[in-house]
């Protein structure tokens, strides 16, 4: 298709230039090619699905993985002027949802999920209309959380080739050559067929740092003392949703910061609230799990935390992205303590039962609940074709995977080589040489040094204001 992107770019969005890899990626697609984007946090992914729609004829179809996701692309798509856009998840009534699978022709983007798009009724009524694109975001979810958590992301290739789309993009912000195999695996594509466009995974405004400290009481000393160094806003990352709530109550009680703690146990209309007031800075800090990030719009976060050790270098990457997406100075911070690897070993295992019991699960003379915490995702195995046999293969292969992750993570703490060149390495790209680094070539640094606290600081500000007070009147009213 011969097309100036340049002119519909101006014409629709009102953007003079394209960000780097908009362009190729775009030129692929209306090519009709198949497309794995990885391209960073903040590159502007969204106008990948939307600058098409202009120029294909039939529905873009759009897998998300978090339902507020899901809608505030659809918010976007509507203050744009577009309003056929529409979401279809688990929010919706039944009953609301069969009214609308008969509409579906109507609209130009529909949003939903891998669990809803799985459901027969709903393929059903999208194997009738014509689907331009066929587009899953943050794609590295295929791999990462398929095989072990959501499941159903394993049957998007199902639905593909249920559907039979003009052109296929998978979007993601991180993905090591390895998981961009897995990704094209699962979803049963030959790379060979697949335009991959890949933009660096460095971030040239990000300094690395990890922090060793004894214990986990030193770690949290360490931490309180920090934070109205500097500035903000900032979000701090944990494995457990327990520690994210004590940790910013206590952050709270002892800082002059506003502190609140975000992850998926808490109501979707508090999530979502606490999101707005954090986007307007009535927030400093955000205690989150990975539940908090995605989608998440905010391009002066100062600091990314980890206060526990991630699972692996592509969720690393993937989190500490969020910050400095202005371009200005931020700090990508992992504290460590000795043993912190335990935690996310731990969490990659999964006990199965015996094989007679799976058997027994298998068919339906036992309750899946004997399956204990991932019943869920081992049930979902059983019930698609895979042995009780072939099952324990598969889950000890995937404890193998997370192991090696969680090697290559402990590996990027302990290096004493340069950090930056350690995660470059670790998704194939060349060495970069540049003045302000990381820990290893700066290994005194101060917050005033890399000018985060000029950016933006809230420590020494006395405020009436408090986001708990607004919340309950939010809810009050």
């Amino acid at each position: 298709m011969n097309l100036d992107l340049t002119a519909s770019l101006r014409q629709h969005f009102g953007f003079t230039a394209f960000r780097p890899g908009q362009e190729a990626t775009l030129t692929r697609i209306l090519n009709g090619q198949d497309t794995l984007a990885i391209l960073p946090t903040g590159a502007g992914k969204s106008l990948l699905y939307q600058l098409p729609a202009y120029h294909l004829t039939g529905t873009i179809l759009v897998i998300s993985p978090l339902i507020a996701l899901m809608q505030d692309q659809a918010d976007r798509i509507a203050r744009q002027g577009d309003y056929r856009a529409v979401v279809l998840n688990s929010t919706v009534e039944m009953h609301d949802q069969a009214a609308l699978l008969e509409t579906l022709g109507d609209y130009r983007f529909i949003f939903t999920s891998p669990e809803t798009l799985a459901r027969g009724p709903v393929l059903g009524a999208l194997r009738q209309l014509k689907i331009a694109l066929f587009v899953v975001d943050e794609a590295h979810c295929i791999s990462e959380w398929g095989p072990n958590f959501r499941p159903e992301y394993l049957t998007l290739k199902n639905a593909r080739q249920a559907l039979k789309p003009g052109v296929t993009l998978l979007l993601t912000a991180t993905a090591p050559p390895q998981i961009a195999r897995d990704i094209l695996t699962k979803m049963a594509m030959a790379p060979e067929q697949v335009a991959t466009v890949r933009q660096s995974v460095n971030r040239a405004n990000l300094f690395l740092a990890v922090h060793p400290v004894a214990d986990p009481l030193a770690k949290q000393h360490y931490l309180q003392a920090l934070l109205p160094r500097l500035g903000g806003p900032g979000v701090i990352y944990f494995s457990s949703r327990k520690q994210a709530t004590m940790m910013a109550n206590w952050l709270e009680q002892t800082t002059s910061l506003q502190v609140a703690a975000y992850h998926a146990g808490l109501e979707p209309v508090v999530r979502y609230r606490l999101q707005t007031q954090f986007m307007q800075n009535q927030v400093d800090v955000i205690c989150a799990t990975s539940a908090f990030g995605m989608g998440i719009d905010k391009n002066d976060i100062r600091y990314v935390i980890h206060y526990h050790i991630p699972a692996g270098l592509a969720a690393y990457t993937q989190e500490i992205g969020r910050a400095g997406r202005d371009g200005q100075p931020a700090l990508a911070l992992l504290l460590y303590a000795p043993g912190d690897e335990s935690l996310p070993e731990l969490l990659s295992q999964t006990e199965l039962p015996a094989p007679a019991v799976l058997e027994e699960v298998m068919a339906g003379r036992v309750a899946p609940t004997v399956l204990g915490p991932k019943a869920d995702v081992i049930n979902f195995y059983l019930h698609h074709g895979v042995t009780p046999q072939q099952l324990q293969q598969l889950m000890a292969q995937q404890s193998r995977l997370a192991q090696q992750r969680i090697n290559e993570m402990l590996g990027y703490v302990m290096t004493t080589a340069c950090r930056r060149q350690y995660l470059l390495h670790a998704f194939g790209e060349k060495p970069i040489e540049q003045a302000l680094c990381c820990d290893r070539h700066q290994s005194n640094w101060q917050p005033q040094e890399l000018g985060l606290g000029a950016v933006k600081t809230f420590a020494t500000v006395e405020r009436s204001y408090n986001w708990r007070q607004q919340l309950a009147h939010f809810f009050a009213c």
